[in-house]
């Protein structure tokens, strides 16, 4: 049974940074590429960040580009997003999202994690 489980969000302030992780299990994870997205309220689901299943590509959104970073330990089975300089508009659930390196859609989900950014 696949597994993708997330961890590390919580209520941070603007400016401020947070390391989620995503712990994979019932796959091998050298054949996914990896993403994060996020679901602010109201609005739908949106890309953040993806990155291959070697670590060597990544891709960012726009609206994080420069301020958030993914990386991925394979041999640990988890993948990591690390938010910085974080404003209320990166308040939202963040989920992350496995699809297979030769496929376009992503398969398997986590069930979130809250990042919220007040003061």
């Amino acid at each position: 049974q696949v597994q993708l489980v997330e961890s590390g969000g919580g209520l941070v302030q603007p400016g401020g940074s947070l390391r989620l992780s995503c712990a994979a299990s019932g796959l091998t994870l050298t054949q996914f590429d990896m993403g994060w997205f996020r679901q602010a309220p109201g609005k739908e689901r949106e890309f953040a960040v993806s990155i291959s299943r070697n670590g060597g590509s990544t891709y960012y959104a726009d609206s994080v580009k420069g301020r958030f970073a993914i990386s991925r330990d394979n041999a640990k089975n988890t993948v990591y997003l690390h938010l910085n300089s974080l404003n209320a508009d990166d308040t939202a659930v963040y989920f992350c999202a496995a699809k297979f390196w030769f496929r376009d859609e992503y398969v398997y989900w986590g069930q979130g994690t809250q990042v919220t950014v007040s003061s």
